[in-house]
């Protein structure tokens, strides 16, 4: 528990320490820089909001990953429903996402990796790109997505698995 002037100073540094990394950790997730940059503002008006009552019981930063999971998930999970309303595949919007994004200046080999890794299961996704892109440990990965060690090896052996199948069906 923060003292009543000390949550500003522990919220300002969080922002410095953490931004860039909880941006693209987000970007990966939904893929596009105006939904990021609203998601991470969500993410840290929660993490304001949450800090007084933080008790140090995980690392800050599998807190604040947990949070910025959680609010990744609630997008995707309303990314879904306005697919099902307009009958559109949730995937072919993420597809059109990135080949649309004016903000990417990936190679086509990492536009490729970054359209499998949108058709995979939300949690394999989740547990690749924290894996692949954060080199997370699979202990904090574990803390972060409330899962045992072993469903996450699974996840991201299977997550690999159709990532690599993907690529080598556009090379």
């Amino acid at each position: 528990m923060l003292a009543a002037g000390q949550q500003e100073k522990a919220f300002n540094e969080i922002v410095k320490n953490y931004s860039e990394r909880l941006y693209w950790n987000v970007r990966r997730m939904v893929g596009s820089h105006e939904d990021t940059d609203d998601l991470v503002q969500e993410i840290f008006i929660k993490i304001w909001a949450a800090l007084s009552s933080f008790r140090g019981e995980s690392q800050l930063f599998t807190w604040i990953w947990r949070i910025s999971v959680n609010e990744s998930l609630n997008f995707l999970r309303k990314q879904k429903v306005r697919a099902a309303l307009t009958f559109q595949s949730i995937t072919e919007m993420e597809e059109r996402r990135i080949d649309s994004d004016p903000y990417f200046n990936g190679t086509e080999a990492e536009r490729l990796l970054m359209k499998a890794i949108a058709k995979l299961p939300t949690k394999q996704r989740m547990v690749f790109m924290m894996r692949y892109f954060d080199d997370m440990k699979y202990e904090d990965i574990s803390e972060i997505l409330d899962t045992s060690v072993g469903s996450l090896k699974a996840s991201y052996h299977f997550a690999y698995e159709k990532i690599k199948g993907e690529l080598k069906e556009n090379f």
